[in-house]
């Protein structure tokens, strides 16, 4: 099973898929535990320019979709795919979903150049995916919290909105794989959420 997990910042992903992860374990599953961009050693390089703040020069929106799908490509061929064929479920940080929410509704890039590149380079898609939503102020605070900002996080909150609009377009579009999550609700309650979504599967 292949599991990923999106949303703006500061929604919870990360305490989420720890549960998720630490609750299969436990019930003897085989579990990969994985993210986007990144994932591999060079996949993770590829992330370390995506994030930085510090660039000479200003990344264009086609350089920036480009990257991730370089460290896509990596990911599943090194990764995801392997771990699927070997019969273990994979948990992933983000997918294909985030370079449409990010790149096509936030950065205005067209859905046609997205849907060539998952056509010609993603070759397996989730059988699940959890969007958890919050209010973007809510979430922004949550991101000041643990610290500097990379250069995603750095965007100003008209940005985001874009974004979690793009998320809902999804969600609309692919109801029985991108199941929304209310992010505001406790950590506990969105895992007893997602959990039962799960067992379902």
């Amino acid at each position: 099973m292949f599991i990923s997990f999106e949303g703006t910042e500061g929604v919870g992903k990360t305490t989420l898929i720890r549960r998720i992860f630490e609750t299969l374990q436990a019930q003897g599953h085989d579990v990969v535990l994985t993210r986007e961009p990144g994932g591999t050693p060079m996949a993770e390089q590829i992330r370390g320019l995506l994030l930085a703040t510090d660039h000479s020069e200003s990344m264009s929106h086609d350089t920036e979709l480009l990257l991730i799908y370089a460290a896509r490509a990596q990911h599943l061929a090194h990764v995801i795919v392997p771990a699927l064929e070997a019969g273990k479920t994979v948990l992933c940080d983000r997918f294909t979903d985030a370079s449409f929410a990010y790149q096509c509704a936030g950065r205005g890039l067209s859905a046609e150049k997205l849907a060539l590149l998952n056509t010609q380079f993603v070759s397996q898609m989730p059988d699940l995916t959890f969007w958890l939503d919050a209010p973007i102020e809510l979430g922004m605070t949550r991101a000041r919290a643990r610290g500097e900002l990379d250069r995603f996080e750095q965007e100003k909150a008209a940005f985001f909105e874009k974004v979690r609009t793009g998320y809902a377009q999804l969600h609309q579009q692919y109801p029985q794989r991108i199941k929304r999550l209310d992010a505001t609700q406790t950590a506990e309650q969105v895992f007893a959420a997602a959990i039962q979504h799960i067992l379902v599967k």
